[in-house]
C-alpha cells in the first residue's frame, strides 16, 4: 500500500438542454500505523501535492491540462472543449432531451477510469476496492421552449450532511444514501434537490459548534462526494441553504464552500445577470426542466445568529422573489424548495416566524408544491391548495411524533430517516417517501394521520 493516494472524482455539476458543466478533483489519503487510511486535512495537502491546497471545487488548482470529450449514443465524437486553467469545463452546443457519454482526459491520461476506491466501514475502516466503477453518461434537459417529454423522476433530501463514519439511530446517512442510490438505478432520476442544511458541524459542546464545519473540501468528502458519488457523475445537485450551511448555527459560514464545491456561481453567473438569480448574501435561483416544471430556490437562512432578518426579507432578494412569484402561467407545475417550511407540527420546529409573507406570493404564481427541511422527520401539510413536504430526515433523525398538528395543517408524518422520490407525469405527480432499504429493496416508510391512522402507498397530487 503506497504512503499517499489521490481518488480522482468527477461530478455533473450542472446541466441544461443545450449544455452541461463537467468537473474533477481528487480526494487525498495516507496511510497510518497498521495499514489504515486517513483523509488528508486541506491543511496539509500542500506537503502531498504541492503547491496545492483545495482538492476540489472551481477555485482548485488545476491538475494540469484537460479536455472533455463527449460522445452521442452512436459513440460519434460530438464536442471536444479544453482547459488548463480550471478543473471544469462547459460543453455546449448539445441537443435537448439526449443521452451522451463523456470522459475526462488530464495529462493525457484518463480521469477516474477503471475500477475505484471507496470508503468502507467497519472496525478497519479506509479505502478498499469493491467493483465501483464510474459510468459517465448523462441525459439533457427537455427543451423549455418545446413540447413536454414525458415523465420526469427527481429526488428530494434534506438535512443529511452528517457523515457517513459511522451510523447512529439519529444519523443514518449512510443508509439513506444507499437506498438513494439503488432508486437511481431502477428509476430515470435526472436530478437531486436538496432543503437544506447539506453538512454540519462535527459535534456541539454546551451549544457552541465544535470541529469541521463545512468550511474546507476535506469536510464534504464523507458527507457528499462519497456517500453520492456513483450519481453526482450523471445528474445535477440542485441546493438550498439551511442555518446549519450559514453562520446562523455553526460557528463558521459554509456558505462559500458550498458555492465552490457545488460550482454555482458558474452555473448562475448568466442567470444572475438576467435576472433568474439572486446571490451575495443568499442563494436564490430558478430554473426550467422542460416546457411544464420550474423550480423556484429561495433563501430562508440568516447571515448569522444576531441579525434577525432573513434573507429573502433583504430589499434585493424580496424584489426577485416578488418578481419571480408573478403571475405566470407558463408552467405546469411549480415547486419551491427552501430549510424552513412555513408549517411544521414539530416537535421541536413549528411555524416558521415571518415565513406567512411568502404564502400569498405561492398561491399568487400558482405553486403547487412546496418542499422544506429542517425539522427531522417528514411531514405533509395542506393549505389553500398547495401541498408543503418536509423532508428533513435524510440523516439527522428525531424520532419524537410531532404535536402541532392543526396549526400546521398536517395530512401525514413519519419519523422514520428518507428521501422522497418524485415523478412527474402530465397532470399527475407521485411522491414516494422511501426509507432505508429492506434488504435489497427500496421500502416506503410507514406514514400516519394526526389521529394516528396508518397510511399506505405514494402521496398523488393533481392539477
Amino acid at each position: 500500500m503506497p504512503e499517499f493516494h489521490a481518488e480522482p472524482y468527477l461530478h455533473l455539476a450542472g446541466l441544461s438542454h443545450k449544455s452541461a458543466l463537467i468537473a474533477w478533483g481528487a480526494f487525498y489519503f495516507k496511510t497510518r500505523s497498521r495499514q489504515r487510511w486517513k483523509l488528508v486535512d486541506d491543511h496539509d495537502l500542500r506537503h502531498v501535492h504541492p503547491p496545492r491546497r483545495e482538492s476540489i471545487g472551481a477555485r482548485s488548482d488545476p491538475y494540469g491540462p484537460a479536455r472533455v470529450n463527449v460522445y452521442d449514443g452512436s459513440g460519434a465524437l460530438v464536442s471536444t472543449t479544453f482547459t488548463e486553467t480550471t478543473n471544469f469545463c462547459w460543453v455546449t452546443g448539445l441537443s435537448p432531451n439526449t443521452e451522451y457519454r463523456y470522459e475526462v482526459i488530464v495529462k493525457d491520461e484518463p480521469w477516474g477510469a477503471d475500477e475505484r476506491w471507496d470508503w468502507v466501514r467497519g472496525s478497519e475502516q479506509g479505502l478498499v476496492q469493491r467493483g465501483g466503477r464510474y459510468v459517465n453518461r448523462f441525459c439533457t434537459h427537455p427543451d423549455p421552449a418545446a413540447e413536454p417529454a414525458g415523465a420526469f423522476t427527481f429526488m428530494v433530501i434534506g438535512d443529511y450532511g452528517t457523515g457517513i463514519l459511522r451510523s447512529t439511530p439519529t444519523r443514518r446517512q449512510y443508509e439513506v444514501a444507499q437506498a438513494m442510490q439503488l432508486a437511481f438505478e431502477q428509476h430515470d432520476v435526472r436530478a437531486i434537490i436538496t432543503t437544506g442544511d447539506n453538512i454540519y458541524a462535527g459535534h456541539r459542546i454546551l451549544g457552541i459548534p465544535i470541529g469541521a464545519t463545512g468550511d474546507e473540501d476535506d469536510d464534504w468528502f464523507f458527507t457528499f462526494f462519497q456517500p453520492y458519488r456513483y450519481m453526482l457523475n450523471r445528474i445535477p445537485v440542485y441546493p438550498c441553504i439551511g442555518n446549519h450551511d450559514s453562520a446562523e448555527t455553526e460557528d463558521r459560514d459554509d456558505r462559500e464552500q458550498l458555492l465552490d464545491n457545488l460550482y454555482l456561481r458558474e452555473r448562475i453567473a448568466s442567470d444572475e445577470a438576467s435576472g433568474r438569480a439572486s446571490v451575495d448574501p443568499g442563494l436564490f435561483y430558478r430554473f426550467r426542466y422542460g416546457r411544464d416544471v420550474e423550480f423556484i430556490c429561495i433563501d430562508t437562512s440568516k447571515e448569522d445568529f444576531f441579525r434577525g432578518k432573513r434573507l429573502y426579507e433583504y430589499p434585493k432578494h424580496w424584489e426577485w422573489v416578488d418578481q419571480t412569484l408573478a403571475p405566470d402561467a407558463a408552467a405546469r407545475w411549480k415547486f419551491v424548495f427552501c430549510h424552513h417550511p412555513p408549517f411544521c407540527a414539530g416537535p421541536n420546529h413549528h411555524n416558521t416566524d415571518r415565513m406567512e409573507a411568502l404564502l400569498p406570493l405561492f398561491t399568487r404564481a400558482g405553486v403547487r408544491l412546496v418542499f422544506n427541511g429542517h425539522e427531522h422527520n417528514f411531514q405533509h401539510s395542506r393549505h389553500n391548495g398547495i401541498d408543503y413536504l418536509i423532508t428533513g430526515a435524510g440523516s439527522k433523525l428525531d424520532k419524537t411524533p410531532p404535536d402541532h398538528f392543526a396549526g400546521a395543517h398536517t395530512v401525514s408524518w413519519s419519523n422514520h430517516a428518507h428521501f422522497l422520490l418524485v415523478t412527474v407525469q402530465g397532470k399527475t405527480i407521485t411522491i414516494r417517501v422511501i426509507g432505508e432499504m429492506d434488504g435489497t429493496e427500496l421500502r416506503d416508510v410507514p406514514r400516519f394521520t394526526p389521529a394516528g391512522e396508518s397510511i399506505s402507498g405514494p402521496i398523488v397530487l393533481q392539477l
